[in-house]
């Protein structure tokens, strides 16, 4: 039989690839700043090889691609009456990648999402019954579809984040739940970070941390502390780039080489990104000490590639179908060490 979330926490490394939007969008598939993920219905192909490429990578989750997928992100491109077709056609995809993994062995887990409504407003009542009702129909269409677990992410605002969670517990699937303080470092609402994780796990979320919009430099601190506290499973998936605690966020992160910004927008985010990531080393040393810490829940988001999850599958002690093709230095054709690499060229590599 398949293992579920708990048992598999309880005996090791979980690793969840997130990341969708901007590796899509850098795929051609997605439109940045609006980010809505339509690929489900326009090039379900492309999606399935994404996860397919994170699978390869060691994601032991199939995260549906239903980020932004929801209600009212549709009414803003208007398309509102494809929301439950692309919900759906996101679960199914990721349900036939779980069920298939490379190379055989035990199936995946396939996860249902929710997210960040972006209408939560702590004044506005109506606007908390409509963030209840939209995650109610996408929890209700991952049950439908079969999702194993269910996911509830990039939370700023500490009651939509419980809100999340109370609609999850009705479903009956073990719950993941993680947050996104934005630069005052709490949430919107005004709920500290630690309180924030405190409460998830007194309302009884199974696993509970942080994702998304801080890198591996400003997230970890949080995860020190709160790993003292909790004693719950806990999830940790940073971003890879090299957030600061100036700019704890990548939403106002400056190119860190004194380049002017050429985006139309004026911003590095969310386009002109690329000079501020984190190495692959980076990474897998935030991989290793979240580890070490006792976090079982790991991953990486905005910004993940395949590579990014390998790092952090190997720096928790596993080896991945991906590990067979890690680096060999050892036959590169100028810094090699094989006996077979030509001296000269080792000589030159010295000096180029």
């Amino acid at each position: 039989m398949k293992r579920q979330l708990i048992e598999r926490l309880n005996g090791g490394p979980v690793i969840c690839a997130e990341g969708f939007l901007f590796e899509v969008e850098k795929r051609g598939y997605l439109a940045s700043g609006e980010f809505v993920p339509m690929v489900a219905l326009e090039h379900p192909e492309a999606l399935e090889n994404l996860h397919k490429d994170f699978q390869h990578a060691g994601s032991d989750v199939v995260e549906a691609f239903t980020y932004n997928g929801h209600r009212e992100k549709m009414r803003v491109i208007g398309k509102e009456e494809l929301l439950e077709p692309l919900n759906r056609a996101a679960l199914k995809i990721a349900k036939k990648v779980a069920d298939n993994p490379i190379g055989g062995g035990e199936p995946n887990l396939m996860a249902g999402n929710i997210s960040n409504s972006n209408i939560w407003n702590v004044d506005d009542k109506d606007s908390q019954k409509e963030v209840y009702r939209m995650f109610s129909e996408m929890v209700d269409w991952a049950v439908d579809e079969g999702a194993d677990m269910l996911v509830g992410e990039t939370f700023y605002y500490a009651e939509e984040a419980y809100t999340a969670l109370e609609i999850i517990q009705k479903a009956g699937l073990p719950s993941v739940i993680t947050i996104a303080p934005m630069a005052e470092n709490e949430m919107r609402d005004g709920v500290s970070i630690i309180d924030t994780l405190k409460e998830l796990e007194q309302r009884g979320a199974d696993v509970v941390g942080m994702n998304c919009f801080r890198g591996p430099d400003t997230m970890m601190p949080y995860l020190r502390e709160a790993r003292k506290i909790l004693k719950c499973h806990m999830a940790a998936l940073p971003l890879p780039f090299r957030t600061t605690n100036e700019h704890p966020t990548f939403f106002n992160l400056p190119d860190d080489n004194g380049c002017s910004c050429p985006a139309p927008h004026g911003r590095t985010f969310p386009t002109a990104l690329d000079p501020l990531y984190c190495n692959r080393y980076e990474i897998r040393e935030f991989g290793k000490e979240a580890y070490e810490l006792g976090i079982n829940y790991l991953g990486v988001c905005c910004g993940a590639t395949p590579m990014h999850i390998r790092e952090v599958a190997e720096a928790a002690g596993l080896t991945v179908p991906a590990s067979k093709y890690r680096e060999k230095m050892e036959n590169h054709f100028m810094y090699g060490s094989s006996e077979r690499i030509a001296k000269h060229m080792q000589e030159y590599g010295d000096k180029a």
